[in-house]
């Protein structure tokens, strides 16, 4: 049977109170994963907020945000999430023993991996490494760097080079066969495409902001220039009274 026929048959359950969840371009499906402590991982949904985050069909996430990482926000993420997270900790600002901190922390919490910005150096992700026992996710932006980032303990790569992530990721590929790669895959199912079949494991993917899809509902709403019908017994539900319902179970138990 074609692969395509077998993909077009998969059964789809959607509901009906969350028909506004963000789903993911359905190419970063064909990126071939990894396996990250004993979950497959395709794509990473870039973001910190946690109501897109509960909303979303990716396979984790990548928290990193242009603060200083701090414990109660990776807490807090960590807890409302319902796939994987992989925290920031550091790279640029922040740095040195604080840096191990945050990563220790992050494990304890529940993370499954860290993330290290560019600038970390590699003594750094060496401390980073003696100190934590989940993966430690290295951004780079050239591949000539990255034999000295898998050397100080990197256990995936994030390839984040802007316009030039694919090819990039094609020159580590040739270089490393085997090391796990996540890499952004840009706006358009061709670039992303591009992406993985130049080596990607993964890709992260940035969604709209919260007001972009606030935005969006409100225009639709202005369209229809509707309400919702009054609440009553009768439009409650066509099939079935659920207050009665609901009164009759609560009489039954008492």
């Amino acid at each position: 049977m074609d692969q395509n026929n077998k993909e077009e048959k998969i059964p789809r359950i959607h509901g009906t109170l969350r028909a506004h969840s963000i789903e993911l371009p359905e190419v970063i499906w064909k990126a071939p994963g990894m396996i990250v402590l004993g979950r497959r991982i395709k794509s990473l949904l870039f973001s910190t907020d946690v109501a897109i985050i509960r909303n979303c069909n990716a396979d984790a996430v990548l928290a990193v945000y242009p603060f200083t990482p701090q414990q109660v926000i990776s807490d807090a993420i960590i807890k409302a999430s319902s796939i994987p997270v992989f925290v920031g900790v550091g790279g640029g600002t922040t740095k040195g023993i604080r840096s191990a901190n945050i990563a220790q922390d992050a494990e304890a919490q529940g993370a499954y991996g860290v993330v290290v910005n560019s600038p970390m150096s590699n003594t750094n992700i060496k401390l980073i490494k003696r100190v934590i026992d989940i993966p430690i996710v290295v951004t780079v932006i050239d591949e000539e760097e990255v034999q000295e980032r898998l050397g100080a303990g990197a256990t995936i790569l994030n390839v984040a080079n802007g316009k030039n992530t694919a090819e990039t990721v094609r020159k580590i590929r040739k270089r490393f066969p085997n090391v796990p790669i996540i890499a952004s895959g840009g706006k358009t199912d061709q670039s992303i495409l591009e992406t993985i079949e130049a080596g990607a494991n993964a890709i992260t993917y940035t969604p709209p902001s919260n007001a972009e899809i606030f935005s969006k509902m409100m225009a639709e709403y202005r369209n229809e220039k509707t309400k919702n019908p009054e609440i009553t017994l009768e439009t409650l539900d066509s099939k079935q009274d659920e207050i009665k319902l609901l009164l009759d179970i609560l009489y039954q138990n008492h």
